[in-house]
C-alpha cells in the first residue's frame, strides 16, 4: 500500500460522519443559557469512552485521561516493527473481541459511531460466525457446532420444552451420558425459574461445580460443563464462581439461540482490526463532539474537600505531577487501577469503595500467532477444552473481507492470524511442565503453540505446522514471567462466590464522583465490554440526576426476561420466602 492506509482513510473519512444519521440526545448545555458543565473522565477504556460519548451528545465539556492507549482491554494494537514497504504493521491485541447478541447497550453505542458506508455505524462491521469448535486431545473427536441464526421464536416455552431442548443439544452435540445431560438440564431448569431472591440469596453463594454437581460426573461433564464455561468464557474457576453468574449468562445465551430478545445472532466479530473497525472511528466521532483526551497521564489520587471531589492528582507523560480539576468526575478505570486512587478520605466517605477491596482479578491475556499459510480450522471460534491453559482461539484473516493479509500486513509474508486467549496460568503445561506464570515469553510461546497441535494435529490430518509459523506476539501487558514476581497491569475481574454484592453502583456519597467499569453493578453481572458500557451510562444518569438536568436520560436495556417463566418464578419466591427449595430441584 501506498500513500493514505487504509486506517489513516477511514478515520478522515468517519470524521466527517460517514454518511451516518445520528440522533443527539436534548443538550443540557443549552439549559437557561448556561455554560457546559466540565467532567473529567478517569480512563480511556470502553466505560470511559462511553461516558465521553453519552455526555459530550448531551453538551458537557469532556476531557478523558488514560494512562496507556486508549480503547483498554478492547483495543488492538501494533506489532512494533513488523510493517516494512508500506504496509501495516501487524495486528495484535490484549485478546480477541466476541460481542455476542445477548448485548444491547454496547450494539447501541455502536451504531451511533460514524462509519463511511455503514448505515449502521460501526455496528455494520459485525460479522457472524458460522460454526464453533470444541476441539479434543488425545485422537478424541473434536465436537463442531453450527451456529444457525433462525430469527424466529418457539410458540411456546414450557419447562418441559426447555428440559427437552437441552437434553438433546447436549446428548448429541456433546455426547455426554444420557443421564448427565438430563441432569444438567434440570439444573439448568431450577435457575431459569429460581426468582431473584433465590438468586441473589443461594445461588450466589453457591459454586457452580458444586452446583451442577461436577464432582460427581464424567470428565467430559466436568470439562465442558464446569471448566470449560467458567475458565474459558468467565476466566473464574469452576469450584470458585458463582451459580448467579455463570447461569445468568448461560441464560442469555439460551435465549439468544432462541431468538428471544436478541440484537443479533449468538456470537459476532468484527471484520477487521478492533481499532480500525470500532475504535478509531470512535474517537475521531468524539473529537468532533469536542471530547478532548490526554494519553499516557496516570491518575493517582483524587483530593476531597469539603465533602466532594476537588480535583485529580495526575502524572503527565513527561513525569510532572499536577493536579486537575472540573465539575464532575467519572472513574472509569478497572477496579484494580480505580482502587488505589481512593485515599482514605474518599474511602470513608463511601463505605463501599472501601468493599471494592473484596473483589478479585485474574488473569486471561492474548497471544497472537501469525502464519504464512491460511489455517483451515473452522469459520468461528475453537475451545480447546483439554488444554491444560484453557484456551480459546480464532483464525481472523477468513473474518476480515477487506484485507488482503500478505499485502496489507507485516513483511508481505503473513497470511493468517491466530489469535489465542491463555485463561488459567496457573496450572503446568505439556511442553516444560511449568505454570504460563513460571515460564518466560518465549516459554509461553512454545507452550501455547504446543497445546494448540495437541488438539488440532491429533486426528490423523495437521492442521497447524512448524513450517508455517512466522512470528508470534504476547500482550506486553504481562511482565517479570519466570521471575518470582510476574505482573499482569491488564487483569480480569472475576466473580467468585458471594463477590456481587461488593460490587458498587455508579452513584456514590460523594456528590460530583461516579463509577463506571465492568465492575460496578450492572444486569449483566459479568466483567464484561456490555458491562463497562452499560455501568457507563448509569454514571451518566446518576450525574444527570444529580444536577437535575432535564437532558435525555441514557437508556439501559436490561437481559431478557421471558415472559412464561414470570408465573414459576412468582411461585419460586413464595417458596422461598417459606424456606422450601425450587420446585424442580430434586437433588
Amino acid at each position: 500500500m501506498s500513500g493514505t492506509t487504509r486506517r489513516e482513510f477511514l478515520g478522515t473519512a468517519a470524521a466527517a460522519g460517514g454518511g451516518v444519521t445520528l440522533g443527539t440526545p436534548q443538550r443540557a448545555s443549552a439549559e437557561n443559557g448556561a455554560a457546559a458543565q466540565t467532567v473529567a473522565v478517569l480512563g480511556g477504556g470502553v466505560a470511559g469512552l462511553t461516558a465521553a460519548h453519552e455526555l459530550a451528545e448531551r453538551g458537557f465539556r469532556v476531557t478523558v485521561y488514560e494512562r496507556k492507549a486508549l480503547g483498554g482491554k478492547a483495543r488492538s494494537m501494533d506489532v512494533p516493527g513488523s510493517g516494512t514497504g508500506g504496509r501495516d504493521p501487524l495486528p495484535g491485541e490484549h485478546g480477541f473481541r466476541f460481542i455476542p447478541g445477548i448485548y444491547h447497550n454496547l450494539p447501541d453505542t455502536m451504531r451511533r459511531i460514524p462509519f463511511p458506508g455503514n448505515p449502521g455505524g460501526v455496528h455494520d462491521n459485525l460479522v457472524a460466525p458460522k460454526e464453533m469448535l470444541f476441539a479434543r486431545s488425545g485422537g478424541r473427536e473434536d465436537i463442531r457446532v453450527p451456529l444457525p441464526w433462525p430469527g424466529n421464536t418457539p410458540a411456546e416455552l414450557t419447562p418441559d420444552e426447555i428440559r427437552r431442548a437441552l437434553t438433546s443439544v447436549l446428548d448429541t452435540a456433546f455426547n455426554l451420558p444420557l443421564h448427565e445431560a438430563l441432569y444438567f438440564a434440570n439444573r439448568f431448569l431450577v435457575f431459569l425459574t429460581s426468582c431473584d431472591e433465590r438468586r441473589d440469596g443461594v445461588w450466589e453463594q453457591t459454586p457452580w461445580w458444586e452446583f451442577v454437581r461436577a464432582g460427581q460426573m464424567s470428565y467430559d461433564y466436568q470439562r465442558i460443563l464446569a471448566v470449560g464455561i467458567t475458565r474459558n468464557i468467565v476466566a473464574t474457576k469452576a469450584e470458585e464462581a458463582s451459580t448467579r453468574t455463570v447461569a445468568t449468562l448461560l441464560e442469555a445465551f439460551a435465549f439468544n439461540l432462541l431468538g428471544r430478545g436478541a440484537d443479533g445472532p449468538l456470537d459476532r466479530i468484527l471484520n477487521a482490526p478492533t481499532n480500525e473497525a470500532w475504535l478509531d472511528p470512535w474517537v475521531t466521532y468524539l473529537k468532533s463532539l469536542g471530547v478532548e483526551f490526554r494519553v499516557g497521564w496516570t491518575v493517582h489520587d483524587l483530593a476531597l474537600d469539603a465533602g466532594r471531589i476537588a480535583g485529580a492528582v495526575v502524572e503527565d507523560p513527561e513525569g510532572a505531577r499536577r493536579t486537575v480539576t472540573a465539575d464532575h468526575y467519572i472513574s472509569a478505570m478497572p477496579v484494580e487501577h480505580a482502587r488505589r486512587t481512593w485515599n482514605s478520605a474518599v474511602r470513608a466517605a463511601d463505605p463501599q469503595l472501601a468493599a471494592c477491596d473484596r473483589l478479585e482479578t485474574d488473569w486471561m491475556t492474548g497471544i497472537q500467532f501469525y502464519l504464512t499459510e491460511r489455517t483451515p480450522i473452522l469459520h468461528g471460534h475453537l475451545d480447546l477444552i483439554d488444554s491444560p491453559w484453557s484456551l480459546t482461539a480464532i483464525a481472523q484473516a477468513q473474518h476480515w473481507p477487506n484485507h488482503d493479509f500478505p499485502a496489507d500486513f507485516g513483511d508481505g509474508t503473513v497470511a493468517d492470524c491466530l489469535s489465542v486467549d491463555v485463561s488459567e496460568w496457573d496450572q503446568p503445561g505439556i511442553l516444560y511442565g511449568k505454570t504460563a506464570k513460571q515460564c518466560t515469553r518465549t516459554e509461553v510461546a512454545r507452550e501455547v503453540w504446543a497445546q494448540l497441535k495437541a488438539a488440532l494435529n491429533d486426528s490423523g490430518r495437521t492442521v497447524l505446522k512448524d513450517s508455517v509459523l512466522h512470528s508470534w506476539f504476547l500482550d506486553p501487558a504481562v511482565d517479570g514471567l519466570g521471575t518470582p514476581n510476574p505482573v499482569n497491569e491488564e487483569q480480569l475481574l472475576i466473580h467468585p462466590t458471594g463477590t456481587f454484592h461488593h460490587r458498587p453502583r455508579s452513584t456514590t456519597k460523594i456528590p460530583n464522583l461516579f463509577l463506571s467499569g465492568d465492575y460496578v453493578a450492572v444486569p449483566i453481572d459479568l466483567a464484561t465490554m456490555e458491562g463497562a458500557n452499560t455501568s457507563a451510562r448509569q454514571a451518566v444518569n446518576a450525574l444527570l440526576d444529580q444536577i437535575g438536568s432535564a437532558a435525555e436520560r441514557c437508556t439501559v436495556t436490561p437481559l431478557y426476561r421471558a415472559p412464561e417463566l414470570e408465573a414459576l418464578k412468582r411461585h419460586d419466591r413464595a417458596r422461598y420466602l417459606l424456606r422450601l427449595p425450587n420446585l424442580f430441584d430434586v437433588g
